[in-house]
Order: C-alpha cells, then structure tokens, then sequence
C-alpha cells in the first residue's frame, strides 16, 4: 500500500507548538528567527495552534508578541482542559470555546499526604490562580489569592499545580508511579513540577477537536514540543518533532529530533515546512536571518 503523501497546501497543514522550550527560551526570549518562521507560515495560509500548559493570562502574551491575536485562530491552554479562538470582537482578544473540568479534591488530598511541603495552585481561568501559598516571582502570571484548603479545592478546576521546592521533577515521576493518580490526567515538568488536568485531557485531546473543527486531514498534522506533557501530542501528530533538549523519553515518543531551543531548532522545523509550501519564502527568510 502506498504511503499517504503529506499535503503541499498552506490550508491543508495545521501546525501545533509548545511555548516553554519551543517557541520561547527558558528566560522568556523569543529569537527573531523563530518569530519570523512562526509570522511566515501564518501569512502562507498554514494554520497554526499555540498549545501550552500555560494559562490563558500567560498565553496571549507570546500569541501577541507572534502577531497572531484577533486571527480567528485556536489555541489550546492548561494542557488541554482549555480551547480558546482569537477573536477580535472579544475585549481580551480571545473567546474560551471549551473548558473541560474535574474534582480536584480526591488527587490533591493524595498528593499533599505525600508531599506536605507542597505548594499548590488551582487555575481561576482569565484571573490568575487559587494558592496554598505564593509561587515564587514570575512562575504564575495573573492574581495569586492565597486560600484555604477547602476553597482550594472545594469547586471543578481545569488545572492544579503542585510545586514541591526541595524535590526534583525525577522524583514526582516516581511518586505518581508509585502511588498511582486516578480520575486525573498528570504531567511532571522539568522543575519539580506537577499538573494535574481533567481525565483524559491532553494537548493532542484538544488538539484532534481543533483538527476537525477546522477539517484538516489527520496527515496534515505536525507538532513541536519539548516535555513531558508534549508526549500525546508528539505521537498525535502525523510528524512529532522532539526539541534537542528534550528528556530521552520525550524524544522517543517523537517521529524525529531538530536542535535544541538555543540553537533555534523550531525555526528550522518551520522553515522546512515552509519550503514544501511556499520555497520562495524561505530565500527571504535566509536573507532576514542573515542581516
């Protein structure tokens, strides 16, 4: 049997892209480079999904520094739980067109006898965040209103966050392994950093439903990410491309490997597809990359 080919149409691809490690350094730095590849492909007619387990609030951020507010776009927020559509008519330049909850008292009871040392965070989508205690600065973006545990998790959230701040992300990965988390769906971070979202909600199970909504074929898919919470993306994805510096174990759930954030490897995955859709942009982008 023959082997689908990928589509050549701009209209035909829909490209999904992690923040954290991706599009952006770990200090906020968006490269030029990787900001004109992102603009590039948009003006092409390739659609393109930011898909973050960041909020909202810290999202439309890098959506603007891209140029991609009021497009009619998507993008996907909270490791899945939130889809939202750039809209212009909207005040916040965005609309939340799915927001999938779950009970978080069950698995944040569990995890606090494990960890009592943890500091805990539940999403208030568009405001900020519910909190045991401050994060530390520029870890949250958005209001933290410090509770009490009751308020913590006395009503359906989208996301909660567990930050332990003597462990290592190592160790989360063996605690959820050892204790088991059910009714939820989780992803350890690079830090000692844990998400908590709805059952069965991940980047690629919003994802799928952006897919269909916009009748896109499932081989016209790509996905970049660089974490643990990008593995169900990367294996969504008809091509999944780990960064460099992603954990082994991200990057074996991906279909190939570019370079690192540092050395501007989205900006080469980018311009690659931009070459199988519009090659006489790509001149342009050498040229821009070069001054």
């Amino acid at each position: 049997m023959d082997t689908p080919q990928r589509p050549s149409r701009p209209s035909d691809l829909l490209v999904c892209l992690d923040v954290d490690g991706t599009l952006i350094h770990h200090d906020g730095t968006l490269t030029d480079r990787v900001s004109a590849s992102v603009r590039a492909l948009h003006e092409a007619g390739v659609h393109l999904v930011i898909a973050t387990g960041r909020s909202v609030i810290a999202t439309m951020p890098i959506v603007e520094q891209l140029g991609l507010v009021g497009t009619g776009g998507f993008g996907v927020c909270s490791n899945g739980a939130l889809t939202i559509r750039l809209e212009k008519s909207h005040e916040e330049g965005y609309e939340v067109i799915d927001a999938v909850t779950f009970d978080p008292r069950p698995a944040v009871e569990v995890l606090r006898r494990e960890v009592p040392d943890a500091i805990i965070a539940v999403e208030e989508v568009g405001v900020g965040f519910k909190v045991s205690e401050p994060f530390p600065e520029g870890e949250l973006q958005g209001e933290q209103r410090v509770v009490n545990f009751e308020e913590l998790v006395g009503h359906p959230a989208t996301r909660v966050t567990f930050r332990s701040p003597g462990g290592t992300s190592e160790e989360f990965v063996e605690l959820v392994d050892r204790i088991g988390l059910h009714g939820v769906n989780y992803a350890v971070g690079f830090t000692a950093w844990l998400d908590l979202a709805p059952e069965g909600v991940s980047k690629a199970s919003a994802l799928e439903q952006v897919r269909r909504r916009l009748g896109i074929e499932p081989m016209g898919t790509i996905a970049v990410g660089d974490q643990r919470n990008d593995v169900e993306m990367l294996q969504w994805a008809a091509r999944g491309v780990a960064m460099g510096q992603a954990p082994e174990e991200v990057q074996r759930a991906a279909d190939e490997v570019t370079a690192t954030v540092d050395e501007d490897g989205l900006a080469l995955v980018l311009e690659d597809v931009l070459a199988s859709v519009r090659p006489e942009r790509v001149a342009s982008l050498d040229e821009t990359s070069s001054r």
